[in-house]
C-alpha cells in the first residue's frame, strides 16, 4: 500500500513527570516520587506515533526558542518528522503524576501553544490527511480544517468547551464524546480497558477489545490510538481492521512508560496482533 502523508497540525510540550506510588488527595503531599523530563504535547505524541506507524509525517506547531524546545522536539527528529514551527513566547509544558497503577494526573501550560496562529497553518498539497486536536487555538484548528486537501481527522481531547470544525472522522474518549451531543458523520470513541467503538451518525459499525498488557502509563494511549486509527484508515483498511490496530497501539502505549518513548511501531502492532 502507498504511503500515507499526513500532516498534524498540534501542539508541543515538553513533560515533566513523577512517578510516584499513590496520587495525592486534594491538599495531600506524597513524597519518595522520581522524576523524568519526557517529550510530549497531544499534536507531537500523535506525530511521532504516525511516523512510527509508517506514515510520511509533517508536524505544524509552536514552541519557543529556549532550551525546553530543544528538549521537547528530540523524539520528533528521531522518528524523521518534518517540522514546521513558529517560535513564540515559552515551551508549553505538562505535569504529570503517575502513580504505581499506570492512572495519571494532567495539568498543562500550554505556553507557545496558545500562540499557533491560523496564518502558521501551511498544509502540503500532497497531504491525504490532517489531523488535529485541541490543545491548539480553536481558529487554528478551523483553519486547519479549511486547508485540508484530503481527510480532516480531529482528536477532540481536551473536551470542547464550544462548537469545534466538522471533521471525516472525530476521535473522543467517553467524557469528551458528551461534549459533542448529537454529534454527526464517524467518530471513534475510547472506552480505556473495554476498547472502543466505531460510530457513523450515532449508530455503532464496529468494536474491538484491546490486546491484555500490563498497565504502566497511560499518558499517551490515546494519542497512540489516534495516531494508529488515522493511518490505518489512510492505508484504506477496514474500519473493523483500523479500530483493531488502534487498541492494540494503545495497549503497547500504556504498558510503557512515557508519553513518546510510549509509541509503538507498526510492526509491533503487527507482532502484537
Amino acid at each position: 500500500m502507498a504511503t500515507p502523508r499526513l500532516t498534524v497540525v498540534g501542539s508541543v510540550n515538553l513533560d515533566l513527570v513523577a512517578r510516584v506510588e499513590r496520587l495525592p488527595r486534594p491538599g495531600e503531599t506524597v513524597t519518595g516520587a522520581t522524576f523524568t523530563r519526557i517529550p510530549g504535547g497531544k499534536g507531537a505524541n500523535q506525530a511521532v506515533a504516525a511516523a512510527r506507524l509508517g506514515a510520511e509525517v509533517t508536524l505544524i506547531g509552536c514552541v519557543g526558542d529556549d532550551e525546553l524546545a530543544r528538549e521537547a522536539l528530540v523524539e520528533l527528529q528521531r522518528a524523521g518528522v518534518a517540522l514546521d514551527l513558529a517560535r513564540r513566547g515559552v515551551t508549553g509544558v505538562a505535569l504529570i503524576a503517575v502513580d504505581a497503577a499506570g492512572e495519571n494526573t494532567i495539568v498543562v501550560a500550554p505556553g507557545a501553544n496558545a500562540e499557533l496562529r491560523p496564518e502558521d497553518v501551511r498544509v502540503p498539497e500532497e497531504a491525504d490527511g490532517v489531523l488535529c486536536q485541541l490543545e491548539i487555538p480553536i481558529e487554528t484548528v478551523e483553519q486547519a480544517a479549511l486547508a485540508a486537501p484530503g481527510r480532516f481527522f480531529l482528536n477532540a481531547a481536551p473536551a470542547p468547551s464550544g462548537p469545534v470544525p466538522v471533521a471525516d472522522v472525530t476521535i473522543v474518549n467517553r467524557y469528551e464524546l458528551a461534549a459533542l451531543p448529537g454529534r454527526a458523520g464517524v467518530v471513534a470513541v475510547t472506552l480505556g480497558a473495554e476498547g472502543a467503538v466505531l460510530l457513523e451518525d450515532g449508530e455503532e459499525v464496529a468494536r474491538a477489545a484491546p490486546p491484555a498488557v500490563d498497565a504502566v502509563d497511560g499518558t499517551a494511549a490515546g494519542d497512540a490510538f489516534t495516531a494508529c486509527l488515522v493511518v490505518s484508515l489512510l492505508e484504506d483498511r477496514t474500519s473493523d481492521e483500523a479500530l483493531r490496530r488502534a487498541c492494540a497501539a494503545g495497549a503497547l502505549a500504556a504498558s510503557r512508560f512515557g508519553a513518546q518513548t510510549s509509541l509503538p511501531t507498526a510492526a509491533e502492532v503487527d507482532a502484537l496482533l
